[in-house]
């Protein structure tokens, strides 16, 4: 289900979206806690790492799909 797998990687790239916005935020804001930007990166490279993953699943079922036809 290759439109799965691509609908399950926008889905993340939104939330990376919202997390790079909210540290943006955070960078700007002279009282912004640090530990709050550090778990804020820690969450981009969770959600960069399962979009990797969605698009690799998506790239193999489609190859699959398209060795079938």
């Amino acid at each position: 289900m290759t439109g799965d797998s691509l609908s399950r990687a926008e889905e993340l790239l939104q939330r990376l979206e919202a997390a790079r916005s909210e540290l943006d935020r955070i960078a700007s804001d002279e009282n912004a806690s640090p530990e709050r930007a550090l778990e804020i990166l820690g969450e981009l490279s969770e959600l960069a790492k399962a979009v990797e993953e969605e698009l690799g699943r998506a790239q193999r079922e489609a190859e699959g799909d398209a060795a079938q036809s």
